[in-house]
């Protein structure tokens, strides 16, 4: 499994990214291969962001080159680059439970 970070400044007003992460959770929901994902918001910088968890690589990168991926800088009025940090899932504390 691999776990993508994605954070973001957006332009947008709070109530806007919210109603945005909504519109687009069905989307998200039909990805091959996501297991799930978080939608975040660091309170401290007022950044934005998800925490996506992948069944392989193969699944993250086909995404990652997705329509869907390369719209969320122009949906979410996204200044500057967003940080995205990926990892390879070594070992889950509780590998009986579903996330």
């Amino acid at each position: 499994m691999y776990i993508q970070f994605v954070k973001f400044k957006s332009g947008l007003s709070d109530g806007e990214v919210r109603r945005l992460m909504e519109e687009r959770a069905p989307q998200f929901r039909a990805l091959s291969g996501l297991v799930q994902k978080y939608y975040v918001r660091d309170s401290q910088t007022g950044e934005y962001g998800g925490i996506y968890l992948w069944d392989s690589e193969e699944s993250m990168n086909k995404f990652r080159q997705s329509e869907l991926a390369r719209g969320t800088p122009i949906s979410y009025k996204v200044v500057g680059q967003p940080r995205v940090e990926v990892y390879e899932m070594v070992l889950p504390l509780r590998p009986e439970k579903q996330v």
